[in-house]
């Protein structure tokens, strides 16, 4: 008989093999705490509020697991925050800076870059300081809406973008998807209906 059907022959009502039992994780501690903020900052460049949001949630999975309340844990969490901040491992300016560029070169508007960067928990202060810092170093007469427009029409490959012959039959849906996108209706219009002969034209993705 193999061990398998020796198992499956245990007397009804018999306890269950010891091994079975699954053991509670264990406790949440300061330590706990300092090394899942570390392994989070080592992978993502992140604000002060996605730190944050990632430890809570961290810590309220282990405490369902151990049948304990999260909330005995708010002042730990606020804690590590606080340490990673001074460290300098976190920082709202300098994730703001970074990911409005970052948004920006894939033709990100000025809506959705304030709409984005809320969702990370960046400050409405905050997201206006770096697009001041932003347009006072851009280039003179350069105009970064402009420019975003742009470069977010030709990743859609909309407007002069697109396929010879299929611009006009396209207008109506690629300024609905500019409008989406957060640019304003006269901008959008100048990208779309733009000359394609005055400007070289990229179909490539």
């Amino acid at each position: 008989m193999t061990p398998r059907n020796v198992a499956s022959r245990r007397p009804t009502g018999a306890a269950p093999d010891d091994r079975a039992e699954v053991k509670p994780p264990p406790p949440v501690t300061p330590a706990y705490l300092e090394r899942a903020a570390l392994h989070y900052l080592e992978r993502y460049s992140a604000s002060v509020a996605m730190l944050r949001q990632t430890l809570k949630r961290r810590v309220d999975k282990r405490c369902r697991l151990r049948g304990e309340e999260a909330s005995a844990f708010a002042e730990a969490i606020e804690a590590t925050v606080a340490r990673a901040v001074g460290a300098g491992l976190v920082d709202d300016a300098r994730f703001t800076a970074g990911r409005l560029a970052a948004l920006r070169r894939r033709g990100a508007s000025a809506r959705a870059l304030s709409a984005k960067l809320a969702a990370k928990g960046v400050s409405r202060e905050q997201v206006a300081s770096a697009m001041e810092a932003e347009r006072e170093t851009a280039e003179a007469g350069v105009d970064l809406e402009a420019e975003a427009a742009r470069a977010y029409a030709k990743r859609r490959r909309l407007g002069p973008w697109r396929r010879p012959g299929t611009r006009e039959a396209h207008r109506d849906r690629d300024l609905a998807a500019m409008a989406r996108a957060g640019f304003p209706y006269g901008l959008s219009r100048r990208v779309i209906e733009a000359d394609p002969d005055a400007e070289p034209l990229d179909h490539e993705a």
